[in-house]
């Protein structure tokens, strides 16, 4: 896989990320700042290291199945995998613009 099919690739799993919701919050885990690491290996193995609002979030099971249902649907990743990590911690600091407005921090 060439570099420029990765970042194309790269761009559908942002894309995607953005269809992704936190059900109690009304914006996409990739404007909270949730995903922190990107990677996908020439063989098309996505790895993804994402994080929560909250270590207990009760939506994290329907979070990271909604997730890892629409990354396998995108024509060239052939897996997926989804690490929860706590490490650095989130903070709201971490939100796009976009989130901060629409969750009234701006």
């Amino acid at each position: 896989m060439t570099a420029e099919q990765k970042l194309e690739l790269e761009e559908k799993v942002v894309a995607m990320l953005r269809t992704v919701f936190d059900p109690e919050i009304p914006v996409d885990i990739y404007s909270l700042g949730l995903v922190y690491k990107i990677e996908i290996s020439d063989d098309g193995a996505l790895d993804i290291d994402m994080t929560l609002t909250a270590p207990n979030c009760p939506a994290a099971d329907f979070i990271l199945e909604d997730a890892r249902l629409k990354l396998e649907s995108i024509e060239g990743i052939s897996s997926v995998s989804i690490n929860i990590v706590f490490e650095p911690e989130w903070n709201q600091d971490m939100m796009s613009e976009e989130a901060k407005l629409e969750l009234g921090f701006l």
